[in-house]
């Protein structure tokens, strides 16, 4: 039997993930070559968070109060990604060019952050022989500071730049399918340099770190070539007064829709991601199982996320409102926590696990609808799309890097007085910190709910265009 050419078209735009992500203005074989951004940004994310915060404690015997002041100093960047946005929406040059410089500095930030690191935490161990008092500290900091300030620059940027050429109907896929490039840029730098530092030295580290500064130079190169239009400004265009931040800032929040869509974006934030540092200790400690078994956590969450993706993609070409996929994300997120709750008590491993994929598949929803609605705003007016994404990767990275803190805090703080018996005989268990921060999170995701309805209330309201029509809490997404 022969299968017709159109249908085989038709089943391959249908079924496979962002197969019709392309359009006429941002070609498939272009938004790839764009997203390698994304790639390098994920190899940095590996080495800061992951590869090399093992390394300083275990390998170079580092204290870890001194690791984790290194690795949080990133995230303390990420609230200035919107002046950066806003920078990239109002750069003028002689070519015309306003996200291709950005791309390009925040790469060579990048590429010199990580170019120094070895060097700086060789010398932060005490082990080369110098006369400068914190003279390992300082440029240690220097190098996790240079290497996030690329980082945040390079990201915001360049999915500026996707929002800049896809068009409406086809940039809620380009922005899963940036998303998907994201995870996989993880997954494989932390194959490839774990493998790498199987046999641990300074000279092997050096090498490793400093490789993956040339590739992150050579990707976004790739990922940036040609990819913004030479349109020459005439000498009026360049001297004429640029706007000010505070002034588009207030812009942006003066509507109401933006204020709250950050704050859905922060909130949800938190929600989710308070248990990134406890949903490996809480499966070794509570459930017993062993650390390959509690490894292979990431993987079912990052599928998970992958599911969340594809489908979010799937739903918004299909005309599904981004706040009501956000809200499904948020439902999606609440029933996981409570799976990772009811496992401890069960001691059921397929359910945590089912609770860790429901985490990943409720953040990935999440994640894509929240960052298309704030790559809409440029399209109704409100404000340039670099400031627009740029206030929205701060709201995230922000809510990323003080959950974390707060997840390991609380449940610290939680076992300790449990475990001293100031809540009672009935409380004092190992899982009781745990399950104190799974509660919060699932209250966080109900707030985000709230915070939520407003906007979906709105957006029905302008759809219809039935401004005097009350919506009920039948009308809720459910």
């Amino acid at each position: 039997m022969i299968i017709p050419k159109a249908m085989f078209q038709k089943i391959g735009t249908s079924w496979l993930p962002f197969a019709d992500a392309a359009s006429e203005g941002l070609p498939l074989v272009q938004i790839l070559r764009l997203s390698l951004f994304q790639v390098s940004v994920g190899m940095a994310t590996v080495l800061l968070l992951g590869t090399l915060n093992r390394v300083m404690i275990v390998e170079l015997s580092l204290a870890a109060s001194i690791v984790a002041f290194m690795i949080a100093l990133p995230v303390l960047l990420a609230p200035f990604r919107a002046l950066l946005g806003f920078k990239s929406d109002t750069h003028r040059s002689a070519i015309g060019w306003k996200r291709v410089p950005y791309l390009w500095f925040g790469s060579l930030w990048q590429f010199g952050g990580l170019a120094i690191m070895p060097f700086a935490l060789l010398v932060l161990t005490g082990d080369v022989v110098h006369d400068v008092r914190f003279a390992g500290e300082v440029i240690a900091a220097l190098a996790f500071l240079m290497t996030g300030f690329g980082m945040h620059m390079t990201q915001t940027a360049g999915i500026a730049l996707a929002a800049d050429r896809a068009d409406d109907e086809t940039r809620p896929r380009v922005v899963a399918l940036l998303y998907v490039t994201f995870l996989a840029g993880m997954a494989i730098s932390a194959l490839i340099v774990g493998y790498l530092l199987r046999d641990f030295s300074d000279l092997r580290l050096i090498q490793v770190v400093q490789g993956c500064a040339v590739a992150t130079l050579a990707l976004n190169i790739i990922a940036l070539w040609k990819q913004e239009k030479i349109k020459p400004m005439t000498r009026a265009e360049r001297e004429a007064p640029k706007p000010a931040f505070k002034d588009a800032w207030n812009d942006y929040i003066k509507g109401g829709q933006a204020g709250r869509l950050l704050a859905v974006v922060f909130v949800g934030g938190l929600a989710f991601n308070m248990q990134d540092v406890l949903l490996e200790p809480y499966g070794g400690e509570i459930l017993g199982l062993s650390v390959a078994a509690t490894t292979t956590l990431t993987a079912v969450w990052a599928a998970g996320a992958l599911l969340g993706f594809w489908l979010a993609a799937r739903w918004l070409s299909n005309g599904l409102d981004q706040f009501r996929m956000a809200a499904r994300g948020i439902l999606a997120g609440i029933f996981a926590f409570s799976a990772v709750i009811f496992a401890g008590p069960l001691q059921s491993a397929p359910v945590f696990y089912a609770g860790a994929f429901g985490i990943g598949l409720g953040l990935g929803l999440f994640a894509v609808a929240t960052l298309t609605a704030a790559m809409e705003m440029p399209r109704r007016g409100i404000v340039g799309g670099g400031l627009a994404l740029g206030a929205w990767g701060a709201a995230q990275a922000t809510a990323a890097g003080l959950a974390v803190a707060l997840g390991g805090g609380i449940r610290d703080t939680v076992q300790t007085l449990a475990n001293n018996g100031h809540f009672g005989a009935g409380l004092m268990t190992p899982d009781i910190g745990y399950s104190v921060v799974y509660h919060i999170e699932i209250g966080l995701l109900f707030l985000t709910l709230i915070i939520l309805g407003p906007l979906v209330r709105t957006r029905i309201l302008d759809t219809s265009q039935q401004r005097n029509q009350r919506i009920g809490l039948a009308d809720f997404p459910t």
